[in-house]
């Protein structure tokens, strides 16, 4: 490869690629003017939003050869490339584009798969087999608002290349290649291409995420991948990655007072102080087995837990604990029992309860005693949740045929069915004004009483009555993401947690 160092303002037409000057690039290990371009290109990225910006020329990337500026890094395997992008400004060439480009050289005519958004809102996944050869495209039906944030996703999976697109808060339409050869490393990454080369285009990218999703005979439950500790903004949608672990981070929930968030880990649960981005053990003394269905009480002060103790066969029993820590106080009598949800007064506490084979909802005084039934259909009923004010409680259930929003009064009766779509729709929680509800939604592909670890997974936003439902977050995540209660105090904010192995 012949490159050359960017030293001035305008460089000599060149088919070979122009090295950038190195900048700190987050994900990525450097920038390149690929083909030719008379005014260089410029990436750079905001440690503090985790977000990228990315000038660029180019005539054009189609025909026999591309020109645009890449910012890129060198992987192999299968990975799943997503972000949300959007022009800086109105106007220019309607076929200006951005998106995610994966090519086996920086050479102009370089063979590829490439998802390309581009400026009059036409998404197309496109190839060139051979080098040299001639583009061949995939069109997407063109998506509405041009200067909105689109979502552009591009997946290797064995050999298949998928894109998926949508316009920010709607779930995503794709289009796929299973007969194009790209060796196994290859270079990844974001690009710009003005289509006008006497223009320089600027877009920035957000929530950008290269994820190693898990091998094809990983198994569940004795293997797991990485996590990424994740808060996002709910009125923008922009999300920060706080903390990251190469194995099982799951559930996080916010503190009272907004300084922390509290997740379990190998069966410890952790404190994160989100000022110093650094985790603790919290004392639970002899429960050392904790799963990820824990939940705080309304005023803050008490944690339930579900820990299965070796010596009950390891069956999840519901404790509670000081949220300073202690020594856990039991209060269910059988499992298994899994935590989700205590009312305002914290008096009860409601849990998904395996019963004679079937998992139903049920109550339990937070002092302890026998547990109530209050669901008693065929089909998961699971992770019950009580509204702010007490009137209702919020599960999930499968009874109708796929999993499901219902909601009932505390004493189960008065059941009706929130959501009504074609996904799997688990743990609903609630914001604190008690007007809004974010749960994860799951594809269609997995079983209605399943929610299983590592698939592509949307966290979705609805008002509480029901309604319209808006896509927060796009991810690779399942099990552990949200399975809690993960609203900060303010009602600004949610965490979950999203997966991948780590990049090195």
């Amino acid at each position: 490869m012949n490159a050359r160092l960017v030293v001035a303002t305008t460089l000599a037409f060149s088919s070979t690629p122009v090295l950038a000057q190195q900048l700190p690039l987050g994900v990525f290990e450097s920038q390149v003017d690929v083909g030719k371009t008379s005014r260089p290109g410029t990436a750079t990225y905001d440690v503090a939003t985790q977000r990228y910006t990315i000038e660029g020329a180019g005539q054009n990337m189609w025909a026999d050869h591309d020109d645009f500026h890449f910012v890129y890094r060198k992987m192999t395997g299968n990975f799943i490339l997503t972000m949300r992008t959007q022009f800086a400004t109105a106007g220019g060439n309607e076929h200006r584009k951005v998106g995610w480009s994966i090519r086996p050289t920086l050479e102009t005519n370089s063979t590829h798969v490439t998802a390309a958004m581009h400026g009059n809102g036409m998404a197309s996944l496109q190839t060139r087999r051979t080098v040299g050869g001639p583009s061949e495209q995939r069109v997407t039906d063109s998506l509405p608002d041009r200067m909105g944030q689109h979502i552009v996703q591009l997946e290797r999976r064995d050999g298949k290349y998928i894109m998926s697109v949508s316009r920010y808060g709607d779930t995503l339409v794709s289009n796929e290649l299973n007969d194009v050869t790209l060796p196994d490393e290859v270079y990844v990454g974001m690009y710009i291409c003005s289509h006008d080369d006497a223009v320089t285009e600027r877009a920035t990218f957000d929530n950008v995420r290269i994820t190693i999703p898990a091998r094809k005979d990983f198994v569940p439950y004795r293997e797991y991948i990485g996590s990424h500790l994740e808060t996002m903004d709910v009125a923008t949608g922009d999300r920060m990655i706080l903390h990251e672990i190469p194995g099982s981070l799951q559930a996080p929930n916010w503190t009272l007072d907004g300084k922390e968030l509290l997740y379990s880990q190998d069966g410890l649960i952790y404190r994160f102080n989100l000022a110093t981005r650094t985790p603790s053990v919290l004392n639970t003394a002899f429960a050392n087995r904790n799963n990820n269905d824990h939940v705080l009480s309304f005023d803050g002060k008490m944690l339930g837990i579900s820990h299965g103790a070796a010596d009950d066969s390891g069956r999840s029993n519901i404790y509670t604990v000081p949220l300073e820590g202690g020594t856990p106080k039991r209060v269910t009598k059988r499992g298994p029992s899994y935590l989700h949800g205590w009312s305002p007064d914290a008096k009860w506490m409601v849990f998904a309860g395996l019963r004679d084979g079937e998992f139903d909802i049920y109550r339990v005084s937070s002092a302890g005693g026998d547990d109530e039934k209050l669901t008693n259909t065929k089909g998961v009923d699971d992770g019950p949740e009580y509204s702010p004010d007490g009137q209702y409680i919020y599960f999930n259930s499968a009874r109708t045929g796929r999993m499901q929003i219902w909601r009932m009064k505390p004493d189960g009766s008065q059941q009706e069915q929130i959501t009504h779509d074609d996904y799997n729709n688990w743990f609903p929680h609630f914001s604190p004004d008690g007007k809004w509800i974010v749960y994860i939604a799951f594809p269609k592909d997995i079983p209605a009483g399943d929610h299983p670890f590592y698939k592509h997974v949307y966290i979705k936003l609805i008002p509480a009555e029901g309604g319209k439902a808006k896509v927060l977050a796009y991810l690779y995540g399942g099990q552990g993401t949200i399975n809690v209660p993960s609203w900060s105090p303010d009602g600004k904010r949610i965490a979950f947690v999203g997966n991948t192995s780590l990049l090195k």
